[in-house]
């Protein structure tokens, strides 16, 4: 009798011990919270905040936090580094709790990883919630964020022409044009296939990024000039203006910075300076001509060449894609297999990083996010490989690149930033396996998800994109 009791002391004393531990982290996560909204801010913006400082999302996904006593315990502080490691890697909140508290506009990309965990009931983990009860959302409380991410999308990233009960959606219609200068569009055409920019004078943007090839090469990597190899696969330039930032590691702010890189780059166009490359240009009268339409004066320099050619390239867009009609109100546009593997590409967690109306291009991602792809891969790491880490020195950033864009994209293999994929249904199967919790598809999930992504080709000048493009330069 008296071990049973003793037993049952020992017990009384846990539950006792482990309700006050609970009590003390309640208090600790609500005293310690981010601030809640601003004056102004609007309710729905308001109400997801509050969700997100109940269940402490910060505590993971922000660099600089005060955290609980029992991350300094020793082996719960390893396992707790190792969680707020994962959390870092996977998503940043900083940004997001910002805009909740200032009324600023949340990225496309941040609103559909929030969609993701939250559709998928994979945040808070279950760990967590068994040291923070109030932690847990309620079914009202998911709802509320999914509602202030639908309100900001409606708001703010809706595409003209969407129907209504698609304007809500993580992806968009490819908007049919954006604002341009036609002078500079046609001086910065003609600069697009300007071989003069190259230091052998022949190869221009378009030995690259064929307008006739899905705005690629199809090569594993380019080749430039005097036949060398690049280091990295060619991004399409179809779409690139919606881009927030250019090539693989984000090194290009605007596409006006990324013009001006593979001029100069020794791999690529091999050109030394751009005094040089100017001089080439004013050697023809109608150059001369042509920027002073453009820009009200003759001066031809690295700015106004690349600002040109800047030009030109928000031209290059691919709308009225099958899927863009669907998603403008045409439910015949799709069929059922084309329909469901939209869904699948939702609900296993695509759309969290492919996001937005070119489907990609609006953050960075870590290659391998759930699982090593480079183990797998085999081979050296190359600087190429390293992605993000390269421009910010950031170990964070290590083999981070920038989500490409998913228009066009049965048109444009081999994949991913090595090239290594030749398939769509390969590069289907990777991205499941590295990049999300699922892992391992289903053969039939594949194929549903690969007709939907073969949607997805564009129109550019009017004609349905194909790897031999009529009427393109």
């Amino acid at each position: 009798m008296s071990v049973r009791k003793a037993i049952l002391g020992i017990v009384a004393a846990g539950g006792v011990a482990y309700g006050g531990t609970v009590a003390y982290l309640t208090h600790f996560d609500h005293e310690t919270a981010p601030a809640p909204a601003g004056a102004g801010v609007d309710a729905v913006s308001a109400t997801a905040l509050n969700v997100l400082r109940e269940a402490r999302c910060d505590y993971c996904h922000a660099a600089k936090v005060e955290l609980p006593f029992y991350f300094k315990v020793p082996v719960a502080n390893q396992l707790m580094n190792r969680d707020r490691d994962q959390g870092l890697r996977h998503f940043r909140v900083e940004p997001v709790i910002e805009a909740l508290q200032t009324g600023k506009v949340p990225g496309e990309e941040a609103m559909a990883r929030i969609e993701e965990v939250v559709r998928q009931n994979r945040m808070p983990p279950s760990l967590y919630l068994l040291m923070h009860w109030h932690a847990r959302m309620s079914t009202e409380q998911r709802d509320a964020v999914l509602s202030w991410i639908a309100q900001e999308r409606r708001e703010h990233y809706a595409t003209p022409g969407v129907a209504s009960r698609f304007a809500a959606e993580p992806v968009q219609p490819v908007p049919e044009s954006l604002p341009v200068d036609a002078n500079k569009v046609a001086l910065g055409q003609r600069l697009f296939f300007e071989k003069k920019l190259s230091e052998n004078g022949e190869l221009n943007c378009a030995s690259c990024h064929s307008l006739q090839h899905a705005g690629m090469d199809g090569l594993v990597t380019a080749t430039g000039i005097f036949g060398q190899k690049g280091p990295i696969n060619d991004p399409t330039v179809f779409n690139a203006a919606l881009n927030k930032s250019q090539f693989w590691n984000g090194r290009a702010a605007t596409l006006a910075d990324q013009a001006a890189g593979p001029v100069m780059n020794p791999l690529e166009m091999g050109s030394h300076d751009w005094n040089a490359v100017a001089d080439r240009l004013r050697a023809d009268p109608t150059y001369v001509t042509d920027f002073q339409t453009a820009f009200g004066s003759a001066d031809i320099n690295q700015d106004t060449i690349t600002a040109a050619i800047a030009e030109f390239e928000k031209t290059l867009l691919t709308p009225d894609s099958r899927f863009d009609q669907y998603l403008k109100g045409d439910d015949t546009a799709l069929n059922t297999q084309e329909k469901h593997g939209y869904e699948l590409f939702k609900n296993i967690g695509c759309s969290g990083c492919h996001t937005g109306a070119s489907m990609g291009g609006q953050a960075f991602e870590v290659m391998g996010l759930e699982g090593d792809y480079f183990a797998a891969r085999g081979g050296a790491i190359t600087d190429a490989d390293k992605g993000r880490f390269t421009v910010t020195h950031q170990q964070q950033d290590m083999e981070r690149f920038k989500v490409p864009n998913l228009r066009n994209v049965a048109l444009t293999a081999p994949y991913f930033h090595d090239g290594s994929v030749k398939t769509l249904d390969g590069a289907v199967r990777d991205m499941a396996r590295y990049q999300t919790p699922d892992h391992d598809i289903s053969d039939q999930d594949v194929a549903d998800i690969v007709a939907f992504l073969n949607t997805l080709t564009g129109k550019y000048q009017g004609q349905t994109l194909t790897l031999e493009q009529p009427g393109a330069q």
